[in-house]
C-alpha cells in the first residue's frame, strides 16, 4: 500500500521532530537544554484558565459553529479594531484550530496545481509544504544576515508572475524575529498594488512580542487599498502562551473566509469550545502581563546574542521581535570536530551541538536558509547562559 502523492510532496515539521527527540532524551536521563522548541514556556494566565474552568462548569462543552462561537468571533473583531485599526464582520472571521490549520484552510481552500506562493526566506518551515500539499509551487526570495532576513521591494516585484496566486509576510518572523517597520511594509504594498490577482497572507502570530519600542503594523493597516485581498492571521499561542490550546484566527475578504469554513466543515469541524472561551478571556482580558513577558523576553534576546557573537565564525543579528535568534556560521563551515568529523552542513551542525554539547536547536536549511541555526530563547536566564557557554566550548573546539 501507499500513501497519496499529496502526502508524499510534505516533509515531517523539523522543529516538531526536534521537540521530540529532546523529549525523548530527558526521557533517557540525559543532561540535555532544548532550544528548538517554539514555545513560551510561561504559563497561560490565570483569568485565561479560570474562564476556561467557568466554561466547562457552564456545560459549553458541545459544538460550536464550524468556524467559531459568535462571542470569539466578536472578540476577534475587537482585537483587530484595538490594535490594528482593521474593521470587519463577523462573516470575515475564521477561528481554527491553530494558526497551523488557518494557514492550511487558506491555501487548500484556494490553491491549484501549479499556483505560485511567493515565501520569503528564510520561512516558517509549514509555508512550502502545506503549498506543495494544495499541488501549489513555492517561490522563494532569500534575504540574509546583512539584508535584516527582510525582502526588498525589487525582489518581490521579480518574484511575481501571472501565476502567482499568494505573497506571504510573516512580522515578527518565526524563525528570525526579523520585523517590518510601517514604511517597510508600506513599499512592499506599492509593489503589490501592482498586481492585483495576488492574494497576501499576513501572519501577525509574534505580534506583541517585540523588542526596543518597536511598532507593530501590518499591512492591510498601512496599505488600505489591499484590505479585500489580504487574509491577516494571527492566534493566542504565543502572546497567551495557549500553544496547547491551539486556537488562530484570521481576518480577511467574506469570500475566502467562506470557503475556509467550508474546508473546516469537511475536516476539523470546530475547535474546541472549552479553548474558545479561553480565547475570548485573553483577547477581552487585561493586557497588562504582556508587557512584563515581553521585557523578560528582551533580556534574554541581549543574553543569547551577546554570547552568541563572542563565537568566532559565528554572526547573530539582533531580533527586533519573537523569541527566536538566527545565527549564521559559513565561517565553521569545513571545520573538523574533536572526534575528526568535518562540519559540512548546517545539519551537522546540529548534530554536533546535540551530542557534544547537549543543546538542541533546529538546522536553518528547514527553514530554507543555510548555514544557519534557529535557536528559541523563551526559557530561563539560567538555562540559556549554561546552553551559550556549551555552544561556545563546542565551537572552540572545531579545528
Amino acid at each position: 500500500m501507499q500513501t497519496s502523492a499529496a502526502l508524499n510532496r510534505i516533509q515531517p515539521s523539523a522543529t516538531l521532530a526536534m521537540t521530540s527527540k529532546v523529549f525523548e532524551l530527558k526521557r533517557q536521563g540525559i543532561d540535555v537544554i532544548g532550544l528548538g522548541a517554539g514555545e513560551p514556556d510561561f504559563d497561560t494566565p490565570d483569568f485565561v484558565k479560570e474562564a476556561a474552568i467557568e466554561a466547562i462548569r457552564a456545560g459549553k462543552t458541545k459544538y460550536t459553529n464550524v468556524d467559531g462561537t459568535p462571542e470569539l468571533k466578536q472578540a476577534v473583531i475587537a482585537k483587530y479594531a484595538r490594535d490594528n485599526g482593521l474593521t470587519y464582520a463577523e462573516n470575515q472571521i475564521s477561528v481554527n484550530s491553530g494558526g497551523k490549520h488557518t494557514l492550511f484552510n487558506a491555501f487548500c481552500a484556494t490553491i491549484d496545481a501549479g499556483d505560485e506562493v511567493v515565501i520569503p526566506a528564510p520561512y516558517w518551515v509549514s509555508y512550502p509544504d502545506v503549498v506543495e500539499f494544495a499541488g501549489g509551487k513555492p517561490v522563494f526570495i532569500s534575504a540574509g544576515a546583512d539584508a535584516g532576513y527582510k525582502i526588498k521591494p525589487e525582489q518581490l516585484e521579480a518574484a511575481i508572475t501571472a501565476r502567482t496566486k499568494w505573497v506571504v509576510l510573516n512580522s515578527p518572523s518565526n524563525p528570525t524575529g526579523a520585523a517590518y517597520s510601517a514604511a517597510e511594509l508600506k513599499a512592499l504594498g506599492e509593489v503589490l498594488e501592482r498586481h492585483p490577482h495576488v492574494l497576501i497572507y499576513a501572519d501577525d502570530m509574534y505580534e506583541h512580542i517585540l523588542y526596543d519600542g518597536f511598532e507593530f503594523a501590518t499591512i492591510a493597516q498601512v496599505c488600505p487599498s489591499l484590505y479585500d485581498r489580504t487574509l491577516t492571521a494571527n492566534g493566542v499561542s504565543k502572546a497567551y502562551a495557549m500553544t496547547g490550546w491551539r486556537i488562530g484566527y484570521a481576518g480577511g475578504p467574506a469570500w475566502l473566509i467562506k470557503a475556509m469554513g467550508k474546508l473546516q466543515s469537511q475536516s476539523t469541524s470546530n475547535p474546541s469550545s472549552i479553548s474558545q472561551a479561553a480565547s475570548v478571556a485573553a483577547l477581552n482580558g487585561d493586557q497588562s502581563f504582556l508587557k512584563e513577558r515581553v521585557d523578560a523576553f528582551q533580556g534574554r534576546r541581549d543574553l543569547v546574542v551577546s554570547m552568541l557573537n563572542q563565537i568566532n565564525g559565528m554572526t547573530c543579528p539582533r531580533p527586533e521581535g519573537a523569541f527566536y535568534v538566527y545565527p549564521e556560521f559559513s565561517q565553521l563551515i569545513g571545520k573538523t570536530t574533536p572526534k575528526g568529523a568535518v562540519i559540512t552542513s548546517d545539519e551537522e551542525m546540529v548534530g554536533y551541538l546535540l551530542t557534544e554539547a547537549r543543546v538542541a536547536a533546529v538546522h536553518g536549511a528547514a527553514f530554507g536558509f543555510s548555514p544557519a541555526l534557529r535557536i528559541s530563547y523563551a526559557t530561563s536566564d539560567a538555562l540559556l547562559t549554561e546552553a551559550c557557554t556549551r555552544i561556545q566550548e563546542a565551537c572552540a573546539a572545531l579545528r
